[in-house]
């Protein structure tokens, strides 16, 4: 299997310094299941083409599974997932934009043409049009015959695919790296809960605005349903607009609800704050640019939410540090803050984990202050869009009304000696309430 990648940015042979092969060598990589090599077979001022090549060793596949016949198909000869991983290995520079000597080009688009040979498309050439122009790409299809010398037997499921984009190297080997195994339907490895971390960061800034989403994330997480529906979670974002038209002087929920965590941060003096369910640190950076916050932790469950945040919060930085951790176990590492905020976080639990959650926070952690925010399901039917009955992300497990919302925050201040007063945030109509609301806990201290 080959994939070519040409420019005609001049000087071309700058993609030599992207993909850090030099156009003068041929080089050979030892794999898993085979070898890759990078060739170019053209290196001038005003083009440029780089080749890899993909030679898979079936019989080496399979061998030792005692069973012989598993090395006769079609996975040596197509563009398939292991092309997907060849990339990761021998491209892992490029895919990541990196370019020491051309820092800027690595982030600048550029014409890029890519050809993948014999790529594997159960659901036709519609679906390449439908993963591919969204992104913005031009495509050139050729579908294969099952076999040239008997056209009577009609076409095969393999195309030729030229595509066509001026964009960052990266991102467009980023997107054949994703897309490659969601056409072909098919991965040669185990998937599991990694895969969605790989997903949610390959598809991070383009993933989530696609129109087919749905169907990217259920083709490349092998049909699994738990794991699809944990990826599409993450990766759709919860109704944060007002009902109302929005003025040039209005501010997203989601804004709002920030700041106003912040104020509330402010106003309880507190110097080191915990951020559990940090997700991409935005509250994070918020914090930051205010000095009375000398130590500031996020905590999130999701390896990859702490990815982007680190990238956000441009670390190290001395002041904030970030941590692997559940909201519902108990770990030494988050006590000792004055104040603790989970915004938004709750309704993602399980109705039977609050309880866990409820010890680990106001009976384990007992920080001075704790701030939490949830959504007010009241407010839900300002939302045209939102159907009756239903929530506004779907991984929540429950949405509380302020009636309900005031009820546990109550039970939980006579339980764990907390006094607690309750906000809502957001544009308030009647009878409805505001969109979303927040408890503000604070820690009675005997005289």
């Amino acid at each position: 299997m080959i994939l070519s990648i040409n420019t005609t940015h001049q000087p071309a042979t700058d993609l030599g310094y992207l993909l850090h092969k030099n156009p003068s060598n041929a080089q050979s990589f030892n794999l898993a299941f085979g070898q890759a090599h990078v060739v170019y077979s053209q290196a001038s001022h005003a083009s440029c083409t780089a080749n890899l090549i993909l030679d898979i060793d079936p019989i080496g596949l399979v061998r030792g599974s005692g069973i012989a016949d598993q090395y006769v198909n079609d996975r040596p000869y197509t563009s398939s997932s292991f092309l997907s991983v060849a990339m990761a290995r021998v491209l892992r520079e490029a895919m990541a934009g990196r370019s020491k000597e051309r820092p800027d080009l690595a982030q600048t688009p550029i014409p890029l043409e890519l050809r993948l040979t014999s790529l594997p498309v159960h659901s036709g050439e519609a679906l390449l049009r439908r993963l591919f122009v969204p992104l913005g790409y031009d495509l050139e299809v050729e579908q294969l015959l099952l076999d040239a010398r008997f056209p009577s037997w009609g076409a095969s499921a393999y195309f030729n695919v030229t595509l066509r984009i001026t964009a960052t190297l990266a991102s467009a080997l980023i997107h054949l790296y994703v897309l490659i195994p969601v056409l072909d339907d098919e991965k040669h490895y185990w998937v599991g809960d990694d895969e969605v971390d790989k997903l949610l960061r390959f598809g991070s800034n383009w993933l989530e605005t696609h129109p087919e989403r749905e169907e990217i994330a259920r083709r490349y997480l092998k049909h699994r349903r738990s794991l699809m529906r944990s990826a599409l979670a993450q990766l759709e974002p919860e109704l944060e607009k007002e009902p109302t038209p929005p003025t040039e002087k209005q501010q997203s929920l989601h804004q709002q609800r920030l700041e106003k965590v912040v104020q509330k941060l402010l106003e309880s003096h507190a110097k080191k704050v915990l951020d559990l369910g940090c997700g991409e640190g935005k509250l994070l950076s918020l914090l930051l640019a205010h000095k009375q916050f000398e130590r500031i932790l996020g905590a999130d469950v999701s390896h990859n939410a702490l990815e982007i945040a680190a990238q956000r919060l441009k670390l190290p930085n001395p002041r904030v540090e970030l941590l692997q951790s559940s909201i519902t176990y108990l770990d030494a590492r988050l006590r000792g803050f004055d104040a603790i905020a989970l915004i938004e976080v709750i309704e993602h639990l399980e109705l039977y984990r609050l309880e866990a959650l409820e010890r680990n926070v106001f009976g384990y952690l007992q920080a001075q202050t704790v701030l939490v925010s949830t959504p007010n399901a009241e407010f839900n039917s300002q939302w045209e869009s939102l159907p009756v009955g239903t929530m506004r992300h779907k991984d929540h497990r429950f949405e509380w009304t302020r009636a309900e919302f005031g009820a546990w925050a109550n039970r939980i201040a006579t339980q764990y000696a907390y006094s607690v007063t309750i906000e809502g945030i957001g544009l308030e109509v009647e009878p409805v309430g505001s969109p979303s609301q927040i408890a503000i806990f604070k820690k009675d201290i005997p005289e």
